[in-house]
């Protein structure tokens, strides 16, 4: 049998309608926990928005870990009943802490406030409109990192924030940064390139968050992170952190991945593809493409599905 690998997707995973799939009575316990947890309607979000509701980044990080974390309940009982076990879990950005949910570090509900904290200081640290990421397909990640320092000032900056691929990397920073960033794309790159613009409300995991981290560094004192019991890898690093890691080294992940970009790249292609079983234990079908523009060996099985049970057992 193949090593379970569990993927937890991250921000732009969320759409209106996320959880209908599940709403049998663990999935609506789960989910009217989420809400008293918050203290206000998540339920309502996810299932009926509106979307532009559901994208402000300190209600899409709950809706997300919630989301993930009816699936992997499923998951857990499914496995369990096989007599099963999941190898390793990683997560993209947010997507960590419910990969570590799942790994035993975090409860539930501790995971859901500090997501809903981390999203509110994110959005926090930078006026809207002030941060801006854009997606740059097929350019080498040096390249990318050559390009940024040239446009950056001391005043005005743009890093890479996302390594999802060799060919797919997001660069974060402030909005005439990148203005200036396709500029010289457009000037002194000649090979063929695309650069897309994201809808995001915050220049996420670029230095910009520092003033998030600070405050995320703070709160995260007032819960409890415990050792995993099962091995992850950290989006900040790339290292497979095996289960019993301490909890100190765990917190620091988080808090250095507010402003450190997330290497999942690195992550990904540290697991032997043809000796793992790939889920994707979320919302949408984000970490599948993802995962397949790294290698095509990597195959993911999304788990957002109506048939979940039966796709499941069919795999294992």
């Amino acid at each position: 049998m193949k090593k379970i690998v569990c993927l937890f997707p991250g921000q732009g995973s969320q759409y209106v309608g996320m959880g209908k799939l599940f709403l049998d009575q663990e999935s609506k316990e789960i989910i009217d926990r989420a809400n008293d947890t918050l203290g206000f309607d998540l339920k309502n979000l996810m299932f009926d928005g509106p979307e532009d509701e559901l994208k402000k980044t300190e209600f899409t990080q709950p809706a997300i870990l919630t989301h993930s974390y009816l699936i992997s309940q499923k998951l857990e009982k499914i496995i369990s009943n096989k007599s099963l076990e999941i190898s390793c879990v990683l997560g993209h950005s947010v997507g960590e802490y419910a990969a570590l949910v799942a790994a035993g570090s975090l409860s539930f509900s501790d995971a859901l406030k500090a997501v809903h904290q981390r999203g509110k200081f994110m959005q926090q640290a930078v006026a809207i409109g002030d941060g801006a990421m854009l997606a740059i397909l097929k350019v080498p990640e040096e390249s990318i990192e050559k390009a940024c320092k040239e446009v950056s000032t001391n005043k005005s900056i743009v890093m890479p924030a996302n390594i999802n691929s060799p060919g797919q990397i997001v660069v974060s920073g402030h909005s005439d940064a990148c203005d200036r960033l396709q500029n010289w794309f457009k000037e002194n790159y000649d090979a063929a390139h695309r650069i897309v613009p994201l809808k995001v409300s915050a220049p996420f995991h670029s230095s910009l968050m520092k003033p998030a981290e600070e405050n995320l560094s703070a709160f995260l004192k007032e819960i409890e992170i415990k050792e995993n019991t099962i091995s992850y890898i950290d989006n900040l690093t790339a290292t497979l952190n095996p289960a019993g890691t301490s909890a100190e080294v765990i917190k620091s992940n988080l808090i250095g991945q507010v402003s450190g970009a997330v290497q999942w790249s690195k992550s990904i292609e540290s697991i032997n593809p043809t000796q793992s079983l790939f889920l994707e234990v979320g919302p949408g079908k984000t970490l599948m493409g993802i995962c397949r523009s790294i290698d095509r060996q990597y195959k993911v099985t999304p788990l957002d599905t109506e048939n979940l049970e039966e796709s499941l057992l069919e795999i294992l």
